[in-house]
């Protein structure tokens, strides 16, 4: 679901996502029921997580947990909620129980309506912690923590299969016709000020050439300079190894195609997660330290591009890539689950 730019803080996002779920509870469990009938297994995730949690016990199906980002608590990092420059390491686990008690008081009114209506089944009180929990993250990014229960395994990227996409003749055209462009793109992002982020890119990127998405911004691509091309949706794994560098807003899956590509980001996090993964690939030295999207100015734009372009920089990036592509998310995601299964069976 997409939250507003301007809610980076963790109780109004949470608030956001819970009103999603809150209104669709009752819909999604009618119907997660009905589908997963007859199944062996309910694999649930997001906003859908608690609903799919539920629907297993009212079948009596082992459930099995899939994320993007983590969420078991740990003391390694802080609850990828929060900004981790903010939370002292001595709180980290404690941060996590935090978001995850939060989020939980959010959806628990909602859900425990939804089970007592569509399955009969009594109120929930607690969150549920023992069912195992499959994580779409690459471990060259985020290395499973120590501290992590049994339950809790990190597969790696899950990247769809590969499509035979052509690209259209303007953008090859555009490609050949120079050096690799930087790539600029905040993907569902919305709420923020377009007029000035659009000033804020143009200025920041001083002429070079650069691919835009504008996705969801609401950026007018009118009038941009000839430097520019714009594109609409465009596989990652196929555009982004031809960039030099990925302005991106920090979300998971782009963050995790742009260090596959083996090329340097500059991450502009707006909400969520994305101030985690920020962190993770400055960390890594594969991008600056973030400066978030409302408060981005062109030099600051232009400083992390320059950042980008250092030799170590693309050199760590290159190494990054090519030890991400080397795994295999999908396959450890399904090999889990065929153990899950025959331990249950």
């Amino acid at each position: 679901a997409n939250v507003v730019a301007q809610s980076d803080r963790p109780g109004a996002a949470a608030k956001a996502l819970a009103d999603i779920a809150n209104t669709q509870a009752t819909a999604w469990l009618r119907q997660t029921v009905e589908t997963a009938r007859g199944c062996d297994a309910i694999v649930c995730s997001g906003l859908a997580a608690f609903v799919g949690l539920s629907a297993a016990e009212a079948l009596g199906l082992p459930p099995v947990g899939a994320g993007m980002f983590p969420l078991t608590p740990t003391r390694e990092f802080a609850s990828s909620f929060l900004p981790p420059s903010r939370v002292p390491r001595f709180l980290n686990r404690a941060s996590h129980h935090l978001v995850t008690a939060m989020l939980w008081r959010a959806f628990r009114p909602a859900l425990n309506a939804a089970r007592a209506k569509v399955c009969s089944l009594p109120p929930r009180r607690r969150m549920w912690t023992t069912h195992p929990a499959l994580y779409g993250f690459s471990p060259s990014l985020v290395p499973r923590p120590a501290d992590w229960p049994a339950n809790a395994a990190v597969c790696g990227q899950w990247i769809p299969p590969a499509t035979d996409w052509q690209p259209p003749q303007s953008l090859s055209a555009f490609l050949a016709a120079g050096d690799a462009p930087v790539y600029i793109g905040f993907g569902s992002m919305t709420g923020f000020d377009a007029g000035r982020m659009r000033q804020v890119v143009v200025d920041g990127v001083a002429g070079r050439r650069a691919v835009f998405n504008p996705g969801w911004s609401g950026i007018d691509v009118q009038q941009l300079p000839a430097n520019f091309h714009v594109v609409g949706d465009t596989p990652h794994d196929w555009l982004f190894p031809r960039m030099s560098v990925v302005v991106h807003h920090g979300g998971s899956g782009t963050t995790h195609s742009a260090a596959r590509a083996g090329v340097p980001s500059v991450v502009v996090p707006f909400a969520g997660d994305q101030f985690f993964w920020a962190h993770r690939l400055a960390l890594l030295g594969v991008a600056p330290s973030a400066v978030a999207g409302d408060r981005l100015a062109a030099d600051d734009l232009a400083r992390a591009i320059a950042f980008a372009d250092r030799q170590e920089v693309r050199g760590k990036a290159r190494a990054l890539g090519e030890q991400m592509r080397a795994e295999d998310g999908l396959a450890r995601a399904v090999e889990a689950i065929e153990k899950i299964l025959a331990t249950a069976a």
